[in-house]
């Protein structure tokens, strides 16, 4: 995911591109997260809460992957669509969640300049992959209710190939480009970042020089990485709706209004906390503020993603049982 438009520059440090060659590295060797260091109580309350919060996403999300790569009647495009969902949201806590705990037990907890490069790079991976991931599952589910007969042949093994990877050499691209022209700024103090994690307008906030071409690129990425699926998903989604009404059966509308339901419920929470992280005022919160919308779409939409699809969908919960028979039969004998 792309970051917000943040223009913070000290007209102190604005550098010269002769000054710049000659200074050429920064100054910085580390970085200070401060997390919410101004309130030690509400620190301390957040450490428990997303430790569970980190413990229920690892177990969820490792319970969905084992299903769907078990069971064999799930290996079909809107179940492995979600074996890599799960992928993408169990690795998106493992690069936030532990740095995260140590600076909430703490109150200021430093990081090095080359983890924080790490950690913004994997952020942008895994957010642009399951930005894509989304939308190539609101395709499928189009195609699958709105197209049933030609649904085999718009969703076959190839295209679902591609799809997913796609999504994948997506993020890739995002986090390469838009990481490395961040730390390609000077970083010459302060290296206190105002944040719980390393991400991008926190830490262009530090950058001593104008990144007025990176806002440009930032604002135009936003657009492309995160509202153009975000449109395409509710055109696709208004087309479903359509289908979806013209069916005669009320049986089959429930179905397929079941079938849409879990997908649409995390399309809204990712889309809804992020757009309110990225495309938000520079001054229109407070960072305390930023922090916890941060924390919603980074935290809660992977813990959230395996209860809507586990509790919602009744194949995969008819896979569960079978799947818990089978491991109590095994111990039986």
């Amino acid at each position: 995911v792309t970051s917000q438009l943040t223009f913070n520059v000290d007209k102190n440090s604005i550098y010269s591109p002769t000054k710049m060659k000659r200074q050429n590295q920064s100054s910085v060797v580390e970085f200070i997260l401060l997390g919410f260091s101004n309130f030690p109580e509400l620190q301390e309350q957040l450490f428990g809460v997303f430790l569970v919060v980190y413990l229920a996403t690892l177990i969820g999300n490792a319970i969905i992957t084992v299903i769907i790569s078990l069971e064999q009647s799930l290996h079909v495009p809107m179940y492995l669509f979600l074996l890599n969902l799960s992928v993408v949201d169990v690795s998106f806590s493992a690069v936030i969640m532990p740095q995260m705990l140590v600076v909430l037990s703490t109150e200021k907890t430093s990081i090095s300049f080359a983890s924080c490069f790490a950690q913004m790079y994997f952020i942008l991976f895994f957010g642009g992959a399951e930005c894509f991931l989304l939308g190539a599952m609101a395709y499928d589910r189009f195609a699958a209710i709105c197209h049933p007969l030609s649904y085999p042949t718009l969703m076959n093994k190839r295209v679902f190939m591609k799809l997913v990877m796609f999504s994948w050499v997506s993020g890739v691209m995002v986090a390469t480009v838009q990481t490395t022209w961040v730390f390609g700024f000077p970083f010459c103090g302060p290296s206190e970042i105002n944040h719980l994690f390393c991400e991008t307008p926190p830490v262009l906030e530090l950058a001593c020089a104008d990144t007025f071409l990176f806002e440009i690129y930032a604002f135009t990425g936003t657009i492309l990485i995160v509202m153009v699926p975000f449109l395409l998903i509710l055109l696709s989604y208004i087309q479903i709706l359509f289908a979806i009404l013209k069916m005669p059966s009320t049986t089959g509308r429930q179905k397929a209004f079941s079938t849409c339901a879990s997908h649409l419920t995390s399309v809204t929470l990712f889309y809804g906390t992020a757009s309110m992280t990225y495309l938000q005022p520079k001054s229109g919160y407070s960072p305390e503020t930023k922090k916890l919308m941060s924390l919603a779409y980074t935290s809660l939409t992977p813990l959230l993603n395996p209860l809507i699809y586990t509790l919602r969908n009744s194949e995969m919960k008819r896979a569960l049982m079978k799947l818990w028979r089978r491991k109590v039969d095994l111990h039986t004998f």
